[in-house]
Parts: structure tokens; C-alpha cells; sequence
């Protein structure tokens, strides 16, 4: 049986995650939430907690919240005889914020195929903007084929 770790180990845990999620792009402190949340027994904090194991002020918490509500990878939901906004990260939070980036390889498409529009065919521009538009056309089928497959195998 494995020990409970420590809250060292913990915290080093989250910054970890949580540098590997804003090197992708991820604001930090919306890294940081997200990875306190990860590690949380039942998936559910309060802001209070958030500040508290992540050691930041209740605005730092608010703003990374608000913009994880946005993004829809946690939900807000109130306990039952609580007065606190409780604050739930997604089952399904990976292949959220891999669909989310697929919608953007479809944006990067339509745009790159608009602009090889705007050049003579046999241009090397128009020839650069199409091979742009199909390696993401061809990431994004990819991409959306795994998202099904993983859901498909991980019914919630």
C-alpha cells in the first residue's frame, strides 16, 4: 500500500504540473489552480482553499477561477447549507482543453487557405499557405478522431 505523501510533495506536485501546463500556454496561475484542484480527494475547492494550499491572495484565485469558468474546465456549484462558491474541475478537463485546441488548428486552416486564396497558384506563397492549411486540416482530423476514440473508451 502506497503512503499518503507529504504536503511538500504535494506542492512541489502542483508547481510541476503546473509549469508544464503554462509552457504550454496556460496562464500561471490558472496552472496553478488547475493543479491544486487535480490533486484535491473529491476534485472540489473553495477559493479560501485555493489561496490557502497555493499560498495567494483571494484575487489571484478569483482571476484564475474566472477565466477557468470561462473556458469551461471547472464549474461553480454551491453545497448544499454552504454560502461558498465551491469550485469542481471537469471529469473529462484533458480532452476538453485538447478540443479546444483543435478548434483552433480549424481557425489556423480556414485563415491559411483565405490567404493562399489571395496568391497565383503557382506561387510560392500560395504553394507555403496550402501546405500550411493541410498539415492543420490533417492534425485537426487526427486530433478529433483520438478525442472520439478516448471518449469512446472512457464513457463517463
Amino acid at each position: 500500500m502506497v503512503e499518503e505523501p507529504s504536503q511538500e510533495a504535494v506542492s512541489q506536485f502542483v508547481e510541476r504540473f503546473a509549469g508544464v501546463l503554462a509552457n504550454s500556454g496556460v496562464p500561471t496561475m490558472s496552472a496553478r489552480v488547475m493543479g491544486a484542484m487535480l490533486v484535491s480527494p473529491n476534485g472540489t475547492m473553495t477559493a479560501a482553499e485555493l489561496a490557502e494550499m497555493l499560498k495567494i491572495s483571494q484575487p489571484a484565485v478569483s482571476g484564475a477561477v474566472r477565466q477557468l469558468l470561462q473556458v469551461s474546465f471547472i464549474s461553480r456549484e454551491r453545497l448544499p447549507g454552504s454560502r461558498k462558491d465551491h469550485y469542481r474541475i471537469r471529469e473529462d478537463v484533458f480532452a476538453a482543453i485538447l478540443e479546444r485546441r483543435n478548434l483552433a488548428l480549424s481557425e489556423w486552416e480556414a485563415t491559411s487557405r483565405a490567404g493562399a486564396a489571395l496568391f497565383a497558384e503557382d506561387s510560392p506563397v500560395c504553394r507555403r499557405l496550402t501546405e500550411a492549411a493541410d498539415f492543420f486540416a490533417f492534425i485537426h482530423a487526427d486530433m478529433e478522431q483520438m478525442i472520439k476514440n478516448w471518449r469512446a473508451e472512457h464513457p463517463r
